[in-house]
């Protein structure tokens, strides 16, 4: 009867180990890179109206880079309390989401 509950549980512990295998899923990571689709331009030549919202939604905001693309979506790079940040707005000063932005193919070689 010993050798039967030792059988047992010999048996049971090496059908556990394979219960906790974990096998990995890969998972697939996709980045988009729009950074190329956008040319900087002087602070001076931002609109008006973004920098107002600008100043208007973030008034400890501190303008450091803006670029634009062929759409006149502006990517614009703030400097918050000392952390970088960065935002996207169009030409009228409305607040664009990532999914927003206009990708055009570049023709440039």
């Amino acid at each position: 009867m010993k050798k039967l509950i030792l059988a047992v549980a010999v048996v049971a512990s090496g059908l556990s180990t394979y219960a906790l295998t974990i096998n990995p899923i890969p998972s697939e990571i996709t980045t988009i890179s729009i950074t190329e689709e956008f040319k900087e331009v002087a602070l001076e030549n931002v609109p008006t109206a973004v920098t107002e919202a600008v100043t208007k939604n973030f008034s400890t905001a501190t303008l450091k880079k803006a670029y634009v693309n062929s759409s006149e979506q502006y990517k614009l790079e703030l400097s918050i309390d000392g952390t970088d940040n960065v935002v996207y707005v169009d030409k009228d000063g409305n607040w664009l989401k990532l999914t927003d932005i206009e990708i055009t193919p570049s023709t440039e070689q």
